[in-house]
Order: C-alpha cells, then sequence, then structure tokens
C-alpha cells in the first residue's frame, strides 16, 4: 500500500498569520502527531492565492489509509474542533487526502 498524505489547506487572516502559525508549531501539530498515525508533517506555504489571507498547506503523512481512517474516527472531531474554537473563520480549512504514487529522494 501507499503512503497517504492528509493535507489542510488553510485560509489565514492577514492579521492573525504569524500567531496561527506559532500556534500551529507549537500546539496543534504536536497535538495531531501525538495521536501515533502519522509519519511526518510540514507546512508550506502556497503563493498565488492570497486574495483573502495567508495561505498554507499543513501536510501529514500516514503508513496507509487505515492509519487515516483511524485518525478521522478516534482524533479528528476534537482536533478539528480546538481550531475552529480558537480561529473561527478566520482560518479557514479545505482538506484533501492525497496518495503517494511514486516519490525519489536526492
Amino acid at each position: 500500500m501507499n503512503k497517504i498524505v492528509y493535507n489542510v489547506t488553510v485560509s489565514v487572516d492577514p492579521e492573525i498569520h504569524e500567531e496561527w502559525i506559532t500556534w500551529m508549531k507549537d500546539i496543534h501539530i504536536p497535538d495531531v502527531m501525538n495521536t501515533g498515525k502519522f509519519l511526518q508533517n510540514r507546512i508550506l506555504r502556497v503563493h498565488g492565492e492570497e486574495k483573502n489571507g495567508v495561505t498554507y498547506a499543513v501536510q501529514y503523512t500516514a503508513v496507509n489509509r487505515a492509519e487515516l481512517d483511524s485518525y478521522f474516527a478516534e482524533h479528528a472531531p476534537r482536533l478539528q474542533k480546538d481550531h475552529l474554537d480558537k480561529y473561527g473563520n478566520r482560518a479557514v480549512a479545505f482538506r484533501t487526502i492525497l496518495e503517494i504514487l511514486h516519490e525519489t529522494s536526492f
């Protein structure tokens, strides 16, 4: 089975984006990683999609779809609520699931 990337694209209000990124690095991402469902994570800045805010892609890599489904069932509702309670419509998320078909490192 191929690894799965859980991608959360977030448009963040420019007035709070620095606070948001700090919260993500210090609180939210460690909480997600502590579920034990992901191998790695990364935060990427999305360029060219900044009409309504600063846009980021937060990616979590799971070993397979079963681990991701387990995360959705056991942890996602609480962690997504934490994000919504803290930032509301000032950090709007769009989620996608990506399957890694090929990967090369040099």
